[in-house]
C-alpha cells in the first residue's frame, strides 16, 4: 500500500470459479482496464499474465495462485488469481484464507458446474462476501437467468442481479444497470475501453428493467430495515443509499450481487471494478483476524491499523529463480524492508531483506508495508507457508493452515548422474512451495516416490522439472498411496543386543499394538510400572520414536499403519548397555513382531466422484462406475444432464476421463476428491 491509500480503499479479493469458466480472462481485462498491462493477454494464446508458468500457458489453465495489485479509481486493488482444477485445490485453500472479499465467476452457458461448488462452499468456511459475475454472455446456449437461480438453488445464496443482460449470444452488446437505471453499451472498435452509459433505455428492454429493479429493491428491502421503509412508503431511493445498502448487505453475507459480461470480448469489466470497489469490504470491513498469545493461549486481537503490533500470515512460498519468495497478508501493524521479523510458530528472528508489491511474475520494491497489504518478502530463510510472522516484544499465533494428505504417489528415477545431483534440489524447492506434496526414499528399490492430490497434479510437477530445472526424469506408473490398520490386538517381543563400534547395546521390551477408532492416529501409552521407574525419560522417549518408525513401514505392503495404540508393557535393562539407540532400535522390532503375530488390513483411498453425463448417457456411465466397485449414493437430475454422485475406490478411477469421454462422446465430465481411507 503506498502511503497515499487508506485502510478503508483496499480491496483484497481472489477470483475463484469452476475451471475454463473465463476467471483468468476476467483478471487479465482488469489489468489491461486499470493500466497495469499495455496489451491484453489471451489465455488461449498462452500470453495471458496472471499464467506466467509455461505449463500454465501450454495448458490454458491455472495452476498457481498468482497475486498482483492495481488501482481503480479511489481503491487500491490487490487480486489472487486461484486455480479452478481439483487437484489444486489447496491453492484455493490459502488464497481464501487471507483475502476479504471474492469474485466468483460463473459461466453464462454452464452456471454452476461441479468446482464452483467446491469453491463456493471454501469461501462460505472462510466467511468471505462475495459478488457474482455472469461471463461469456456472448456464446450459443448463455442464459442469465438460468445462472442466477443455479445460484440460489445450488449454492444455497441470495443471488440479486444488479444489472441485466441486453441482447444474448453474438447479439450480447451491453447491460442495464438496475442501481443507476442505466444502459450501458461497449465499444468493440476501442477493444470495450470505450463504452456509452444512458438514462435512454432501449425501448424493447425497459419492462423487463422496471420489473428487474422492483425484484432488486425488494430483495435489498428484506435485509435492510431502512430501504424498507422507504420502498414501502414508495418514496424515492437514492442511487447513494442503495449502494449503501447493498454494501453493508454484501459485507455481512445476505446478499449476493450478481452482474454480467463477456470478458473475452471485454464487455462488463469496468462496472465490475465499480462494484469490487463499491460492495466488497476493505480490511476495516471485515471481523479482526485473532490469533493466540503462544506462552498464555489468550486470544488476541489483530486490529487493521498501522500503529499496532505487528501480525502477518505467510500463505504461500514461491521458489523463483532459485530464490525464497514468500507471500504474506499483514493483518496488523507494518513490515519494514531491512528489519528483523519473529517467527513465533518457529520462535525464531528473520530478517526482511526485501519486501515487494507483486504483480504477477513481475515485482516493484516498497520500503515498508502496513495493515491490509498482501506482499512478496524475501529474505526469509527458514519461514514456510501457514507459518506467523509478528514482533518478539508481542508475540502471537495465527491459527494454521490445514492441508490435505495426498492420496496417488508416482515412482521417479534420474537419467542421468548430473539429473541424480539436481534432483534432490529440485524436489526440496517443490515442498517447500507445495504442502500437499510429500517426497520419500523406498528403502527396498532405493527409488523417489513423489505423492500428490491427483494425476495433474503430479503430471505438473515432473513437467516443471523438465521446464524450468532442466532435470530429466524416468517416471513410474502412478500408484495408489494405501494405509494398514491392525484388526485385532497383538503383542510383540524383541531383543536387541549388538557391538557397535567397540560399544555394547542392549534392550529387551514387550509392546502391544491395539486397534483405535478411525482417524484416531497413532497413540503411544507407557504401561510400565515401579517405583523407582525402570526406564529414564530419554528411554521411553527413543522407545516412543522407535515405536513410531517401525509402524511408519507397516507389514503388508510397507505403508504407513495408521489409527494404532502402542502400549509398552515390558522392559528389561542392563547396567551401561542399556543405551537410547538400543531402546530405539528393540521398540521398532516388537512392533514388527506384533505385526506378524497379529491381523494386519489395508486402507485404500475412497473418492467422492461426481459424474455430470447428458441424459441418454446416463446407463452407460453407471455400469462404468459399477464395473469400478463404486456406491451410487445419488443422481438427480441438472438443466437437461443427469449427476450421479458415487464413492470409487482411487486405485480404480485410473484412466477414468478416457472412458467416460468415449462413451459419452465427450460430453460427460467428472470431478473427485479424497473422501476417507476404507477397506480394501
Amino acid at each position: 500500500m503506498d502511503n497515499k491509500t487508506k485502510i478503508t480503499n483496499i480491496r483484497n479479493i481472489g477470483i475463484m470459479a469452476h475451471i475454463d469458466a473465463g476467471k483468468t480472462t476476467v483478471t487479465e481485462r482488469i489489468l489491461y482496464y486499470t493500466g497495469k498491462s499495455h496489451k491484453i493477454g489471451e489465455v488461449h494464446d498462452g500470453e495471458a499474465t496472471m499464467d506466467w508458468m509455461e505449463d500454465e500457458q501450454n495448458r490454458g489453465i491455472t495452476i498457481t495462485s498468482a497475486v498482483t495489485t492495481c488501482q481503480w479509481k479511489s481503491a487500491q486493488i490487490h487480486i489472487i488469481d486461484t486455480p479452478g482444477h481439483v487437484d489444486f485445490t489447496i491453492e484455493v485453500e490459502r488464497a481464501l484464507r487471507v483475502l476479504d472479499g471474492a469474485v466468483a465467476v460463473f459461466c453464462g452457458v454452464g452456471g454452476v458446474e461441479p468446482q464452483s461448488e467446491t469453491v463456493w462452499r471454501q469461501a462460505d468456511k472462510y466467511k468471505v462476501p462475495r459478488i457474482a459475475f455472469i461471463n461469456k454472455m456472448d456464446r450459443i446456449g448463455a442464459d442469465f437467468f438460468n445462472a442466477v437461480s443455479m445460484i440460489r438453488e445450488r449454492l444455497n445464496a441470495n443471488p440479486v442481479p444488479l444489472q441485466i443482460p441486453v441482447g444474448s449470444e453474438e447479439n450480447f452488446t451491453g447491460v442495464i444497470d438496475l442501481v443507476n437505471m442505466e444502459q450501458i453499451t461497449w465499444d468493440d472498435e476501442t477493444l470495450g475501453a470505450q463504452f456509452t452509459v444512458s438514462k435512454d433505455i432501449d425501448p424493447a428492454e425497459i419492462d423487463k428493467a422496471k420489473e428487474y429493479r422492483e425484484k432488486m429493491l425488494e430483495a435489498i428491502s428484506e435485509v435492510d430495515d431502512n430501504i424498507m421503509e422507504r420502498y414501502l412508503g414508495e418514496e424515492t431511493i437514492s442511487s447513494e443509499d442503495l449502494i449503501k445498502a447493498i454494501r453493508c448487505a454484501t459485507v455481512g453475507r445476505k446478499i449476493v450481487p450478481v452482474l454480467c459480461g463477456t470478458a473475452l470480448r471485454n464487455k462488463g469489466v469496468q462496472p465490475l471494478l465499480d462494484a469490487i470497489k463499491d460492495y466488497l469490504p476493505s480490511p476495516s470491513d471485515v471481523p479482526p483476524m485473532t490469533g493466540i498469545h503462544p506462552e498464555t493461549g489468550e486470544t488476541i486481537s489483530c486490529l487493521p491499523q498501522k500503529s499496532a503490533s505487528l501480525a502477518a500470515l505467510i500463505f504461500k512460498v514461491s521458489m523463483i529463480e532459485g530464490r525464497k519468495l514468500s507471500f504474506a497478508r499483514i493483518y496488523s501493524g507494518k513490515l519494514i524492508a531491512g528489519e528483523d521479523v519473529y517467527n513465533s510458530s518457529l520462535k525464531k528472528k528473520e530478517k526482511l531483506s526485501r519486501i515487494l508489491q507483486m504483480h504477477a511474475n513481475k515485482r516493484e520494491r516498497v520500503k515498508e508495508a502496513v495493515a491490509g497489504d498482501i506482499v512478496g518478502i524475501v529474505g526469509l530463510k527458514d519461514s514456510s507457508t501457514g507459518e506467523t510472522l509478528c514482533s518478539a516484544s508481542a508475540p502471537l499465533l495465527l491459527e494454521r493452515m490445514e492441508f490435505y494428505k495426498p492420496v496417488i504417489s508416482i515412482a521417479i528415477e534420474p537419467k542421468s548422474h548430473s539429473d541424480q545431483e539436481k534432483l534432490d534440489e529440485v524436489l526440496k524447492k517443490f515442498t517447500i512451495e507445495d504442502p500437499t506434496l510429500e517426497v520419500k526414499t523406498d528403502e527396498d528399490t532405493g527409488q523417489t516416490i513423489l505423492s500428490g492430490m491427483g494425476e495433474l497434479h503430479l503430471e505438473i510437477i515432473i513437467s516443471r522439472m523438465l521446464r524450468e530445472f532442466n532435470t530429466n526424469v524416468n517416471v513410474g506408473k502412478p500408484q495408489v498411496v494405501y494405509r494398514e490398520i491392525m484388526e485385532s490386538p497383538s503383542k510383540g517381543h524383541a531383543i536387541f543386543e549388538k557391538d557397535i563400534t567397540g560399544k555394547s547395546h542392549f534392550a529387551e521390551l514387550e509392546m502391544e499394538l491395539i486397534p483405535i477408532e478411525r482417524g484416531a492416529g497413532i497413540i503411544f501409552k507407557n504401561e510400565l510400572t515401579g517405583d523407582p521407574p525402570v526406564l529414564i525419560p530419554e528411554h521411553i522417549a527413543a522407545i516412543e520414536k522407535g515405536a513410531r518408525e517401525g509402524l511408519e513401514s507397516g507389514f503388508l505392503k510397507g505403508y504407513p499403519m495408521v489409527d494404532t495404540e502402542i502400549r509398552l508393557k515390558k522392559a528389561n535393562t542392563r547396567d551401561g548397555q542399556s543405551t537410547e539407540l538400543a531402546f530405539s532400535v528393540c521398540a521398532s522390532m516388537a512392533c514388527k513382531n506384533a505385526m506378524t503375530k497379529g491381523k494386519v488390513a489395508l486402507l485404500q483411498p475412497i473418492m467422492a466422484v461426481e459424474v455430470l453425463v447428458p441424459d441418454n448417457y446416463m446407463g452407460d456411465a453407471i455400469a462404468d462406475i459399477n464395473t469400478r466397485g463404486g456406491k451410487i449414493e445419488s443422481i438427480a437430475p441438472r438443466s437437461n444432464i443427469q449427476v450421479i454422485k458415487a464413492t470409487v475406490p482411487l486405485s480404480k478411477m485410473f484412466g477414468y476421463s478416457t472412458s467416460l469421454r468415449s462413451a459419452t462422446q465427450g460430453r460427460g465430465n467428472f470431478t473427485m476428491k479424497f473422501l476417507r481411507f476404507g477397506r480394501a
